[in-house]
C-alpha cells in the first residue's frame, strides 16, 4: 500500500513517470470540514432552540450514515436527482436526531433540515487543505488532465466552485448521479472512459482505504492513500 501525508510526496513519482490522468476523492482529500459533523449539526440545531450533545450526535450521524443505502440513484433529471439526494440526507439526519432522542424537540424539523442542507452547499463549513492549490496549479500547467471521483451529491459542484477548485478539473463524477458508488470498480472505469484512458495511465488519490485505494487498485489504477491530520 502506498500511503502519503501530502500531495508534495507525489512530485518525484510524477516527474519520473507522469500519468495521463489524476483522479481525486473530494472530502477528506481536497477539502475537509471545519469541525465535526456533530458540532455543525448541533450549532445549527441550537439556532432552532434545540440543545444536543455534539459528541453523541456525531456518533449517531455516523451510525445512520453507515447503515444507509449507497448515495447512488442513476437519475439524469437534475430536479428529480436533487429531490432524491435531499430525501437521502433527510433520512440520515432525522435518524441521527432520533437516536439521541432529540427529534421531537424541534418545532419544525423540516425547516431546520433545509437550513442544514443549504449550509453544506455553501463555503462556510469547508476548508481546502494547504497542499491542494499549489499541486493542482502545477499539474494543470503541465497539461495533466484532472478529475474528481466522489461518493457525493450534486452539491459538490457548488462546493468546488465556492472553494475555487472547480476550474482545475476536466470531469467531476459524483455517485448520486449514477447507480454506482466507490468502491465499485465500475465508477472508476466510467471515469477512465470519460478520459479515454487505460488504468495503467491513471492515478487515484483518496483518504479511504476501502472506497479509494482498494476500489481504484482493483481496476489496476495506481492508488495512493492520503492520511490527513486535520
Amino acid at each position: 500500500m502506498t500511503q502519503i501525508q501530502s500531495f508534495a510526496e507525489l512530485v518525484p513519482r510524477f516527474e519520473a513517470e507522469p500519468p495521463q490522468v489524476i483522479f481525486f476523492d473530494a472530502m477528506g482529500t481536497l477539502f475537509g470540514l471545519r469541525g465535526s459533523v456533530g458540532d455543525i449539526y448541533g450549532k445549527i440545531a441550537q439556532s432552532f432552540g434545540v440543545q444536543v450533545n455534539s459528541a453523541q450526535l456525531n456518533q449517531a450521524f455516523f451510525d445512520s450514515f453507515k447503515n444507509a443505502p449507497p448515495l447512488a440513484f442513476g437519475e439524469s433529471d437534475p430536479i428529480l436527482l436533487a429531490d432524491l439526494e435531499y430525501e437521502w440526507w433527510y433520512a440520515i439526519a432525522s435518524q441521527a436526531f432520533s437516536q439521541i432522542e432529540a427529534l421531537e424537540k424541534f418545532d419544525d424539523f423540516d425547516q431546520f433540515f433545509q437550513t442544514l442542507y443549504e449550509h453544506f452547499a455553501s463555503e462556510e463549513p469547508w476548508f481546502v487543505y494547504a497542499d491542494v492549490m499549489p499541486i493542482l496549479k502545477d499539474w494543470q500547467q503541465q497539461g495533466i488532465q484532472l478529475g474528481v471521483i466522489s461518493n457525493f451529491d450534486s452539491r459538490l459542484n457548488q462546493v468546488l466552485t465556492h472553494l475555487e477548485l472547480i476550474n482545475f478539473f476536466n470531469q467531476i463524477i459524483y455517485s448520486s448521479r449514477y447507480k454506482i458508488a466507490k468502491p465499485d470498480p465500475r465508477i472508476f472505469q466510467f471515469a477512465l472512459d470519460k478520459f479515454n484512458c487505460l488504468p495503467s495511465q491513471a492515478w487515484h488519490i483518496g483518504d479511504s482505504l476501502r472506497e479509494d485505494y482498494n476500489g481504484a487498485n482493483t481496476l489496476g489504477i495506481k492508488a495512493f492513500l492520503i492520511q490527513r491530520s486535520d
